[in-house]
């Protein structure tokens, strides 16, 4: 991979932290060894949890029977939810994204009925793990299998229902029409014009279920012995996950301390409120002892939300000349079982992205939520915003198809040109800044792009077996999930805002308290950066805490790349108010007018002398308070909460090189090269493994991951044998670099990184891989592109009469041999 890049200009740079490559704060305690994940935690008298789970889809509960589990070895108790009662309360909906939404209780622990294989039925109490998973095995429970709904199409029909109680599947249906917002024309008129005298094209894809698969499983330990009930979790939310006990169960939140420690990944995946959390807070209340849970693997892929998992039909009309003038978008998405903490607003979330970087007229987003008896899904990394831009960017190489022109040249006629901005979109959202132009062209070279135009050309004409193809994204996400009055317009359920506190301490070290819970994105090491740079200490002499609700008692957590342009906002509004602060102190103690005062590394001065005190010097003559202005509160510590006026809106140009044998349908990627502008960037280094981690996921989406269900509700692919994770053996090297537009909404200029890759990456792939067998008549492959589906594509089209059984030809990567298997296409119901 390429170097990391120092901030280009325009860029934050002010001499000092901001722009600085800083090896991570956190790494030395992870790598070493001396972190504390929460399957770490070890109490006094702790028991541990198994849980035991539904082997049905969809089930009638007729009796459980906990009699042997509760005579085997070392077994404290065997807890069922009726057993539990109210005590266990309720995972709740935090986004009904109508006000009719159809929204299913969900109990942690049914007492009737399953609606998923996986769900919790009852809950077994050991005094070791072990001893717990072995008892779980003989609680015997009576079902009754119901008819399952699990195809999404055939489900949004009501044939089967997923919660019969309810009489439908369908959750919520919700629409954006410009027409009748005021932003943009009449999609249909557009489209029926366009059939006369312009181009239509019209798509249906397919957004495959996938699985967060985090490094860290979920594991959960409570505390209920002290003045307050002590909650450990792997969790991405620690203020929301008290909220929602205190909320379901009537404990106090002030009797609530969650505290998320070190967690190992998270990607969306830990953004929820879990059965598994409330039964372990509820069991350790009934017993007046810890307790823990931890998930096996195969626990978390089967039972973990899952992300994704659309049906989208996609009709563009356009001129004759290739300028778009019309978008229309229905959806159908599939929630799962249950309607999750923000699961009916992800797709939502995407209604705002389909138009992407381009100057459509018209648009209309139709989005129809589905029940169906699967594991429930939620936010997944990039949460709707990759969907949409999957869709829109495969429907743009579609269109430079039909024009028989470069995909780049019609995507340039149709973008947001760097001097419209700030442009209002056909969607409703004003983009702040931008320039597509400079990141493309700069993609372009670092890809080599014409050279390797030409060569798939000579590859074309001489029949080469191993084709050449070259795919492009070009993308705009919204980050930074806020404002507040914005979301209240969308009835979610919760403001954007963020919270930081900066204390001053006796001996001029710095704390900084953040209401952002990190999991891995380095919130210790930028946000040190970010408070040393415009506080004026040193980098070393600034401590980050976080995720704990004791310590920072106030937050709104990580997720939807918030951290940095929300969390990092309040962080400099609270410096600005140490400084503040700080200044009679100091004109008091400098004998000095505070007007005559000039603040700059760390160190007031008196104007047009040498006489100065520094920042760290004020806070122990604050903490001693000997000598103080009388009007004045000795001490420097300041908070502040920031509430954004508007998302912040990163983009970028990804462009992926790939190889496609067409005798085995084995994709091999040559190159990636993507330029991403993210406005001012703190810690490059940061950002770098952002890009690239980023990167990977979204690419394992093109080429490998998908969550597989067998006609029964089954999840089939429950383990990493069958789920298929990318290493870094199955990757390449990618370059990547930046071109710099700073947002114009916030005071460090900064947009969000931590979904960028993964939003980009998927389409680029996707593109690359039509793109190599487009010349053979083949302008579709369902994602992941495996080579299976690649060569059936291929043999679809040449004639060969591909059918189900088929013998296709096998390349072992392991020893470069080709040979034949037999293998049937199955895929995602």
């Amino acid at each position: 991979m390429t170097a990391v890049q120092e901030p280009s200009a325009g860029s934050a740079d002010t001499g000092g932290e901001i722009g600085r490559e800083r090896r991570r704060k956190e790494d030395q305690r992870l790598i070493t060894g001396r972190t504390r994940w929460t399957d770490n935690i070890a109490l006094p008298g702790m028991l541990h949890l198994a849980m035991v789970r539904s082997p049905f889809a969809h089930a009638k509960i007729l009796s459980i029977d906990t009699s042997e589990a509760k005579n085997a070895t070392n077994v404290v108790d065997v807890v069922t939810g009726a057993d539990l009662g109210e005590a266990q309360g309720a995972c709740i909906n935090a986004w009904a994204i109508t006000e009719d939404q159809v929204t299913p209780p969900h109990l942690p622990m049914p007492t009737d009925r399953v609606a998923f294989a996986g769900e919790v039925v009852a809950v077994v109490v050991a005094r070791s793990a072990a001893e717990a998973r072995d008892a779980a095995e003989l609680v015997d429970v009576e079902y009754d299998e119901l008819p399952a709904a699990l195809d999404l199409k055939h489900a949004a029909t009501d044939e089967v229902l997923a919660h019969p109680d309810l009489g439908t599947n369908k959750s919520a249906f919700w629409r954006f029409d410009s027409a009748e917002a005021g932003t943009g024309g009449d999609v249909d008129a557009a489209i029926e014009k366009a059939r006369t005298d312009g181009i239509v094209i019209e798509r249906e894809y397919r957004q495959q279920r996938l699985i967060p698969a985090f490094m860290e499983p979920r594991s959960v330990v409570v505390d209920p012995t002290g003045e307050q009930i002590t909650v450990w979790s792997a969790t991405q939310v620690p203020h929301i996950l008290r909220f929602a006990i205190a909320a379901t169960t009537g404990v106090p939140e002030s009797k609530i301390r969650v505290i998320a420690p070190d967690v190992g990944g998270g990607f969306g995946g830990k953004l929820q409120q879990t059965p598994e959390e409330m039964i372990a807070f509820a069991v350790a209340r009934r017993l007046g002892r810890p307790v823990k849970f931890t998930e096996t693997r195969s626990e978390s892929l089967m039972t973990a939300h899952h992300g994704r998992d659309q049906w989208q039909k996609l009709t563009m009309s356009a001129e004759k000349d290739g300028t778009v003038t019309g978008l229309k978008v229905e959806l159908l998405a599939d929630l799962g079982a249950y309607v999750a903490i923000v699961g009916g607003g992800v797709p939502v979330l995407g209604a705002f992205m389909f138009n992407s970087i381009y100057k459509f007229p018209a648009y209309q987003f139709n989005c129809q939520t589905v029940l169906t008896n699967k594991t429930w899904t939620d936010a997944y990394r990039g949460a709707g915003r990759p969907e949409a831009t999957f869709a829109i960017e495969r429907l743009m190489d579609e269109l430079a198809a039909e024009l028989g022109e470069d995909p780049i040249e019609v995507r340039r006629r149709n973008w947001i040109h760097a001097e419209e901005f700030p442009f209002s979109t056909v969607a409703g959202l004003e983009y702040d800044s931008g320039d597509y132009e400079k990141a493309t062209r700069r993609a372009m070279e670092m890809l080599g792009y014409d050279e390797l135009r030409a060569e798939q050309k000579r590859r074309r004409e001489s029949g080469d077996r191993v084709q050449l193809g070259i795919g492009v994204s070009t993308f705009t996400e919204m980050c930074g999930l806020a404002p507040s009055r914005v979301l209240g317009q969308l009835n979610y359920g919760a403001g954007g805002w963020e919270h930081a506190s900066v204390r001053m301490l006796a001996t001029g070290k710095v704390e900084v308290v953040t209401g952002a819970s990190a999991h891995g994105q380095g919130h210790e090491t930028a946000f040190s950066q970010i408070v040393a740079d415009r506080l004026g200490v040193p980098f070393e002499d600034v401590e980050v805490l976080h995720g704990d609700t004791q310590v920072a008692p106030k937050g709104l957590d990580t997720y939807g790349s918030r951290s940095l342009v929300v969390g990092g906002e309040a962080l400099v509004k609270a410096v600005d108010k140490v400084i503040d602060k700080a200044r009679p102190l100091a004109a008091h103690l400098l004998e000095a007018s505070v007007d005559d005062l000039e603040y700059s590394g760390g160190r007031f001065g008196v104007r047009g002398t040498d006489q100065g005190i520094t920042i760290q010097e004020l806070a122990t003559a604050a903490f001693a308070a000997h000598s103080y202005p009388e009007d004045m509160e000795p001490s420097l510590d300041a908070d502040a909460t920031y509430d954004p006026v508007n998302f912040n809106f990163p983009h970028g140009t990804h462009l992926c090189a790939v190889e496609v044998d067409t005798e085995t349908g084995q994709v091999s990627m040559r190159k990636y090269a993507c330029c991403d502008d993210i406005g001012n960037i703190i810690n490059p280094l940061i950002v770098a493994g952002q890009v690239h981690g980023g990167l990977v996921q979204g690419i394992a989406q093109a080429l490998w991951e998908e969550a597989v269900f067998d006609d029964s509700g089954t999840l089939v692919s429950g383990s990493f044998t069958d789920y298929l994770l990318p290493t870094a053996a199955d990757t390449i090297s990618f370059d990547i670099d930046h071109t710099t537009s700073p947002s114009l909404t916030n005071t460090l200029g900064t947009k969000g990184v931590g979904e960028a890759g993964t939003i980009a990456s998927t389409p680029a792939v996707v593109n690359a891989v039509v793109d190599a067998v487009r010349h053979l008549g083949i302008d579709d492959i369902a994602m992941p592109c495996t080579p299976e589906r690649v060569w059936r594509a291929i043999q679809g089209v040449a004639g060969g009469g591909a059918t189900e059984g088929a013998a296709m030809p096998h390349f072992d990567s392991s020893t470069g041999m080709e040979g034949t298997v037999d293998r049937t296409t199955g895929g995602a119901q």
